[in-house]
């Protein structure tokens, strides 16, 4: 972690509308391999920003889980950091890769990578310029699938105090799932109701890590499930054709795994 470096180069410098609340989504997961739902993500949340709330989006963040968290199917960081790169480097002015969590030795909780992301932003860069002199602290949050919001609302899935650190203090913003049933899980978290905003994916996307890693076992193309130059970066490093080949075709699963905690799995 010597040479780490964050990164801020596609982070807004300035406000466009300094009545508004600063608000930068961060993104934790395993990205192995990234997809075009991960992206999406991004997209329908500033979509629902822009269209629902008060916030204004100064940046956005992909926050790779390291190789500490040792998931079936988990390539290294290195390739997974790599990967989410080259999925933003051309099609977007506002993603970014943090390396962060991804190069650490041991496993970083959520709620630890989010006060990583608060300490960047408002900390040592002292929040946004608001463009008349004066500085705002950001709104950090968690962008996740309707599955962490479930997981979160299970007793003794996540500790009471990350997720009151998590929801209390820095918020979430939640994508809907087809088959999810969220208003349960938002009834026993009603008291960290106004944090947690529901996006409604209004085009159904169920492309999954998981579905992308049997593909590419099975030997069938993922092409247009994933961003090219992240399917070239697969076939050039030989990633995910070595798992277990089975002769049957085995079932496909959804990743349960948009946000995380010690017994969470992240975003696959």
């Amino acid at each position: 972690m010597d040479d780490y470096r964050f990164p801020d180069s596609r982070l807004k410098k300035k406000m466009d509308d300094p009545s508004k609340t600063p608000l930068l989504l961060v993104a934790c997961g395993s990205f192995s391999p990234i997809t075009f739902l991960h992206l999406r993500m991004f997209v329908m949340a500033a979509d629902y920003v822009k269209h629902n709330t008060n916030f204004e989006i100064v940046g956005g963040y992909l926050s790779p889980v390291s190789d500490a968290y040792k998931k079936q199917g988990l390539a290294p960081a290195e390739h997974r950091v790599a990967m989410c790169q080259l999925a933003i480097d051309k099609a977007s002015n506002w993603l970014m890769v943090d390396s962060w969590e991804a190069e650490k030795k041991e496993y970083q909780p959520t709620a630890k990578v989010l006060d990583h992301f608060d300490q960047e932003i408002n900390v040592m860069r002292k929040g946004i310029d608001t463009g008349d002199g004066t500085r705002k602290p950001v709104k950090i949050s968690l962008l996740a699938g309707a599955d962490l919001i479930q997981t979160m609302s299970t007793p003794g899935v996540w500790s009471e105090k990350d997720l009151d650190h998590i929801l209390g203090r820095y918020g979430v913003f939640i994508i809907e799932r087809s088959g999810t049933d969220i208003d349960e899980a938002l009834a026993s978290l009603h008291n960290y109701r106004e944090n947690i905003h529901v996006i409604q994916q209004l085009i159904q996307n169920d492309v999954s890590s998981t579905k992308i890693r049997l593909f590419l076992r099975r030997g069938m193309s993922v092409q247009y499930l994933i961003p090219a130059p992240v399917v070239e970066y697969i076939e050039q490093n030989h990633l995910y054709g070595d798992e277990h080949r089975s002769s049957s075709t085995p079932s496909i699963v959804q990743d349960n795994d948009k946000g995380k905690d010690k017994e969470v799995e992240p975003t696959a």
